[in-house]
């Protein structure tokens, strides 16, 4: 029976919470599918950090690189500075994995009420697909003299041709088994050097896909487009950091970041991938039983579709979807279903 060894990293806040129902259900499918996920549990996170100084030993990336998957909750809490969990956690795993590939699907599902006049579930059903190794999140620059009358600061952001080539490629490849569209989404008005190039070599990939439609909005349009009209975006491909910002917007117009999934992929599949819901450690609610953990299983589903194993993965997202319709709600959601009575009911499901 194939046997998928799954790194399992909770990280802190709610990550103790939600993780355990979304390996759960995951399970749960891989029973019903007749394969097996052999989880491994590591401690690594802000919480690893007050005790140990870092958030994963030296040795912690080659053993998490000896995994078909990893399954991330969320990392930070209030007495670590927040500049930290980024830096030694989450981009150090993306970068030594070469996690290019940043997915965050956007769908509203029925009976989630959405925020937006108007639009139902039919109407919000895109993808968000940002570069995530390099771009605006590179933290190449540095401080000169910052207490001064005359400091200053300065971040670079580093585009090169292979990245974009490589995010390009991977968004018309998917857009073709979608709906056909690639938006990029852009600011190369303004920032006439970095994302002029961005533009220019996605416009130079293109034509590679001739039966997708390609066109080119500027950011804030696109933030309102998300708003007034998602039902026009299919692919949205952009920047590290333009990504982080709209696929967060994108979680608010499908009711809430808690039923917003992501997948950190290594196409190839040289690198275990990491797939992680897109909300916070939020230590505010951790340990009250309340957490939504729809986006953490929704990225089980997206783990085990990438891991080849795309009947499970479609089990996980139709009970997902048929709790969505009857409830209870978690919440966030105005609700007032449990985190484990929510894991519980998807879990049934299956």
């Amino acid at each position: 029976m194939k046997t998928y060894k799954i790194a399992v990293v909770e990280g802190d806040g709610i990550g103790h919470e939600i993780i355990p129902q979304a390996l759960s259900v995951a399970k749960g499918a891989a029973d019903k599918n007749g394969f097996i996920i052999e989880p491994c549990f590591f401690p690594f996170g802000a919480g690893y950090y007050l005790v140990h100084g870092d958030f994963m030993p030296e040795d912690g990336l080659e053993t998490l690189k000896n995994h078909d998957a990893i399954l991330f909750g969320a990392v930070g809490l209030p007495q670590v500075d927040d500049t930290l969990p980024a830096r030694h956690f989450t981009f150090k795993v993306r970068n030594a994995f070469s996690q290019y590939v940043n997915y965050r699907p956007v769908k509203l599902y029925e009976g989630v009420p959405c925020p937006l006049k108007n639009k139902g579930p039919g109407d919000i059903d895109f993808v968000v697909i940002r570069e995530n190794n390099e771009g605006e999140f590179v933290q190449s620059g540095g401080q000169i003299r910052p207490d001064d009358i005359d400091g200053m600061a300065i971040d670079t952001s580093v585009f090169t041709r292979r990245g974009i080539e490589r995010i390009a490629r991977y968004s018309f490849g998917l857009a073709r088994r979608r709906k056909g569209k690639v938006t990029n989404v852009t600011k190369s008005n303004t920032l006439i050097n970095s994302l002029a190039y961005w533009d220019r070599v996605i416009a130079e990939v293109a034509p590679e896909f001739g039966d997708v439609n390609y066109k080119k909005m500027y950011v804030d349009a696109a933030a309102a487009n998300f708003v007034l009209r998602p039902e026009i975006f299919d692919v949205v491909l952009t920047t590290n950091m333009i990504g982080d910002i709209l696929s967060d917007l994108g979680g608010a117009i499908m009711g809430g970041l808690g039923l917003g999934s992501s997948g950190n992929i290594n196409p190839e599949k040289k690198y275990p991938s990491m797939f992680e819901p897109i909300h916070g450690s939020a230590p505010d609610i951790a340990g009250k039983n309340i957490a939504n953990p729809v986006g953490a299983i929704l990225s089980t589903a997206l783990m085990l579709e990438h891991l080849g194993e795309k009947e499970a993965a479609g089990d996980i997202r139709t009970a997902t979807q048929e709790y969505l319709k009857t409830g209870p709600l978690s919440k966030d959601l105005g609700g007032s279903g449990s985190t484990q009575e929510i894991g519980e009911s998807i879990l049934a499901r299956i």
